[in-house]
């Protein structure tokens, strides 16, 4: 299979095909040879008039030279880059992609896979740590095996027993035993678990979150203008894995929200109005006189894009509890309560009704920063003598703005490495530390 190439390098194949010269199809598009030596191997950007230009010279429509894959491998790999530090040449980056096409793709897929091992090790060590299914577990099989241990010790201290209490002691034994077993079992299934959560039953909102996941976060029979109740329910019921009766009525929830948002702000206006915005929500709202916290859940519901930077969405209730996480690189929060309280979704939680936009960094002198849109509302109107629970929402996006000063945040006090933050609630189990926090 051909490999991929870049705009310069398909400009160049077709000039050798036609067995015209540099130096004349220079001429011709009224621009340098040494300048177009540049083009060709994807030395210098182009488009616009020059291109079309140049396939007019070359008499080829002017997108044969260009795809959106080119501009989707650049971001990949930019991103790439920006993640892994601050040594590599970012500005040979398309002269790498027209050279070796092939292994450029290779990188940025090797990246890609990278940070989603990287994100199922964060919530591996999030669950070893704070998943209650996972302690009551453990507890089973330690209770057994110390009472086990303990009638044992009885039976073999060397005084006479009764042969009616050894009957007693062997049968605790023989049902401890039992116990012990069907807890190990129990155990070893749950870490033995697969990704998606097969052989062991997930929470409920474990098999919603999987689930849209599945779907990209993104459901096209959702968008029509004349889209009825019915189609979520369709979504729903054609799940795979099928989803289990609470996770169901849970997803329900959730389309018919994406139904409404979808009506109220449609796909194609919305995604025009996004990219002419540079997705900023507080414009988006203005724009179409819709709620904030609407705009941030239609941003991060957005199809998968060159055009649309990365997108991460969380919505938690006044709790604390997260009710729905869309995680992207470099952004994910723990689902038990150690998540960190600096984080804008909860800062929110405290002024109800406020936006909030904040630039955060986690620990890491790689770890990438990211701008936060975060609103908290009240789930049903407030009324006198009535609680009005809140629920906030946060969208996370790269950070584009390098003069911004970034706030500190972490993963959870339990493997955050800044030992003297301000917000540290237990002692730290990482041995490191971060100085340049500030915290």
């Amino acid at each position: 299979m051909a490999q991929r190439q870049l705009t310069g390098s398909r400009l160049r194949a077709r000039r050798l095909d036609m067995g015209l010269r540099q130096a004349d199809l220079a001429a011709r598009a009224g621009i340098s040879a040494s300048y177009l030596n540049l083009i060709e191997h994807n030395r210098r950007r182009i488009g616009g008039r020059l291109l079309r230009v140049l396939a007019e010279a070359l008499q080829a429509d002017p997108s044969a030279f260009t795809d959106e894959a080119e501009a989707a491998l650049m971001t990949r790999l930019r991103a790439a880059a920006a993640a892994r530090g601050d040594t590599v040449e970012l500005e040979r980056v398309e002269d790498f992609a027209g050279r070796f096409p092939g292994w450029a793709g290779l990188v940025a897929a090797q990246d890609a896979r990278l940070s989603a091992l990287e994100r199922q090790l964060r919530a591996a060590r999030d669950r070893m740590a704070h998943d209650p299914a996972l302690a009551a577990s453990l507890h089973d099989v330690i209770s057994a095996a110390t009472a086990i241990r303990s009638t044992a010790s009885i039976l073999v201290g060397g005084e006479e027993i009764d042969a009616d209490w050894q009957r007693r002691f062997h049968g605790n034994i023989h049902q401890d035993s039992q116990r012990l077993a069907d807890a190990s079992r129990a155990l070893a299934g749950y870490l033995d678990a697969p990704a998606d959560g097969g052989g062991v039953p997930m929470a409920p909102v474990e098999e919603v979150e999987a689930f849209l996941a599945a779907q990209g976060h993104h459901h096209p029979d959702l968008e029509f203008p004349d889209a009825p109740p019915q189609a979520a329910a369709a979504l729903v019921a054609a799940a795979s894995p099928p989803l289990g009766r609470a996770a169901a009525d849970l997803a329900l929830v959730h389309l018919d929200r994406y139904r409404e948002d979808a009506q109220a702000l449609p796909l194609a206006e919305f995604t025009a109005a996004a990219v002419a915005a540079g997705h900023d929500p507080a414009i988006l709202a203005a724009r179409f006189g819709a709620d904030l916290d609407r705009v941030l859940r239609r941003l991060a519901a957005l199809p998968d894009d060159p055009v649309h930077p990365p997108r991460g969405l969380a919505v938690c209730d006044g709790a604390g509890a997260i009710l729905m996480l869309k995680p992207m690189a470099g952004f994910s929060l723990p689902r038990g309560a150690a998540a960190c309280p600096l984080w804008p979704l909860y800062q929110a939680l405290s002024l109800p009704g406020q936006p909030l936009r904040r630039t955060v960094a986690l620990p890491g002198e790689t770890a990438p920063r990211l701008e936060c849109y975060a609103l908290a509302v009240p789930r049903v109107p407030a009324g006198f003598n009535r609680a009005a629970p809140l629920v906030a929402t946060m969208l996370v996006m790269p950070a584009t703005d390098p003069a911004d000063t970034a706030d500190p945040v972490g993963p959870g006090c339990r493997f955050c490495p800044r030992t003297t933050c301000i917000a540290r609630r237990e002692p730290s189990a990482m041995a490191t530390t971060d100085s340049a926090s500030g915290l």
